[in-house]
């Protein structure tokens, strides 16, 4: 199994706005491509020297394979839609490898 993870740090002027298009959009668009079987965001709690508001937005896939397909197939989509945030917020994307779930 893997997580696409993605950090975002957001400012705060566009917060409100982006967390709901996040929860009502985008993620559920996310979803709807069938290749991650959940989402789970989290809120980073830690400040932040640049200031603004950080989350995590852990993505499961079932394989290396299907996550290749999402950045092949739908990654320029989706990431083209967060354009009415430009310049507003970073991005960081990772990947990560379950080894054990207890």
């Amino acid at each position: 199994m893997y997580i696409y993870n993605v950090t975002i740090n957001v400012e705060n002027d566009i917060h409100q706005k982006w967390l709901d298009w996040m929860k009502n959009s985008h993620i559920p668009a996310m979803l709807a491509t069938q290749k991650f079987s959940k989402a789970l965001m989290t809120k980073v709690m830690v400040e932040e020297q640049m200031g603004g508001i950080t989350y995590s937005v852990q993505y499961t896939t079932d394989s290396k394979q299907t996550l290749q397909r999402y950045y092949t197939q739908d990654a320029p989509t989706l990431r083209a839609q967060s354009k009415q945030f430009e310049g507003k917020f970073v991005a960081f994307r990772t990947e990560l490898e379950v080894i054990s779930e207890q």
